[in-house]
Order: structure tokens, then sequence, then C-alpha cells
């Protein structure tokens, strides 16, 4: 391969990417829009709140335990070479509510809502479904797409506050039934560490991991190609898409948060 064609083949793949990049800052835009104006769908709204919000609180609930338990357990590990170990309470509060929370229920959002979305909506666009709603009048935009990001918008942010207290709870147990931490003081140093900007920031980060979710969702399953192999690909490239969106937005809040 020359250098020419080098060159040609990275400023071709980078345009795609603008390109792609281009094609979903306006579909996020016309999701915003439709979500304000009428008509409205309650309906498929509050469906959308129970597959997004209730039906995802058992995997949360477990994911966060396990880690607020697991981190504990490291956290101790480690201070014990410096004589630290008393940080346990405060580092597991900030670790999970800061970072963890946020980024581990984004990431299981993505992994079963995202892909739920893509796919059922990829299937419909297969059958045709779509555009038997485009024969009825129905804007598939507002009927499809806005009442899914609302609901994640809305409800992540509260599986981001569970999952925190979850976590804490788990580093609390493992903490106390484990590693001979008193209870009372446990519970007074996560407490006193905890800042009001650090609640703010896990669920500002939820409600943006959220809406990633199920914007990717939304724009994988619309732009699917036919077949079952385009249900197939619409699917993973909207987990994937996700995961990577939460990720670098994580990083993007964060600095603004706490570089300040």
């Amino acid at each position: 391969m020359t250098p020419a064609s080098a060159l040609g083949m990275i400023g071709r793949t980078s345009l795609g990417r603008l390109a792609a990049l281009g094609r979903i800052t306006r579909f996020a835009a016309s999701t915003f829009s439709h979500m304000m104006r009428p008509p409205f769908y309650p309906r498929e709204f509050l469906l959308a709140l129970l597959q997004v919000g209730w039906l995802s609180l058992p995997v949360v609930a477990l994911t966060a335990i396990f880690t607020g338990g697991a981190l504990a357990l490291q956290i101790y590990a480690g201070g014990a070479r410096f004589n630290a170990e008393a940080v346990v309470p405060q580092i597991v509060a900030i670790g999970m509510v800061r970072e963890l929370g946020p980024v581990l229920v984004g990431l299981m959002i993505a992994a079963r809502v995202t892909s739920s979305i893509a796919a059922e909506i990829a299937t419909m666009k297969v059958t045709e479904q779509i555009d038997a709603l485009v024969t009825l009048s129905t804007n598939p935009m507002k009927y499809l797409v806005a009442p899914r990001v609302l609901a994640a918008l809305i409800t992540v942010p509260v599986l981001v506050g569970v999952g925190d207290i979850i976590g804490i709870m788990g580093g609390y147990v493992v903490a106390t039934e484990t590693l001979d931490f008193n209870a009372a003081a446990y519970l007074k140093n996560t407490v006193d560490f905890l800042e009001l900007r650090d609640i703010v920031s896990s669920l500002v980060k939820g409600a943006a991991f959220g809406t990633i979710a199920a914007l990717m969702g939304c724009y994988y399953g619309m732009q699917s190609g036919r077949g079952a192999q385009g249900v197939g690909q619409a699917t993973k490239s909207s987990v994937e898409a996700a995961a990577v969106l939460i990720l670098a937005a994580n990083f993007v809040l964060t600095g603004v948060f706490f570089s300040l």
C-alpha cells in the first residue's frame, strides 16, 4: 500500500465517521423536537417506563451489590499495605457514586435496553410495520422513538440512584460482616464524606447515559437493513455505539464536574 492510498483510506474512514456522527446528531435533535410537541402517546411511554425502569431493576441491583462488596475487599486489601484500611467506607462511597454506579448502570442498560429497542424497531422495519404506521398517518419518531428516549431520560437516573445506594450497602455488608468494621462508624463516614456535587454528578450522568442508550437503540433500529441479518447487525451496532458513547460521555462529564 502506497502512502497516498493509506492517507486516502484514513481520510475516507474519518469522513465516514464524521458523517455517521452528523446523522446521529440530526436524529437526536429530531427526537428532542418531537418529545416537546404533540401528539403524545402515553401508553407507549408507560410501557417504555416499565421496560427501561422496573424490569431493569433486578440486574442493576445485582450488579451494584456485588460491585460494592468487591470494591470494599479490594480497597481493604490495598489499604492494608499502607496501614490505611480505615478509608474503605469513604472510597467505596465516592467510587460508587461518582464513577462505578453510573457507568455500570449505563452499561447494563446498554446491554439490556439498547439491544431490546434496536431489535424491536429493526424487526418492525423488516416486517413493514413502520411503513404501516406512516400509512396510518402516525409519525414513527413520535410513536416509537420519543416515548422510549423520554422514558430512559427519566428512569435511568432513578436506577443510578438505587444502584449507588445498593452498591454502598454491599460494601457496608462486606465491611461489617467480614472486615470487622463498626456499623455505625461506617455509615457515619460514608454520609460525612459524600458531597452534594457527587450525588448531582451521578444523577446527571444517569440521565445522559440513559438518553444515549435509548437513542442508539432507536437510531440503529430505524437504520436497520432488511432481513434477519439486518436486525442482528442493528442490534450489535447499537450496543457497541451505546457502550462507547457512554464511556466517552462519562469522561467528559467527569471533567466538567470535578476539574473546576
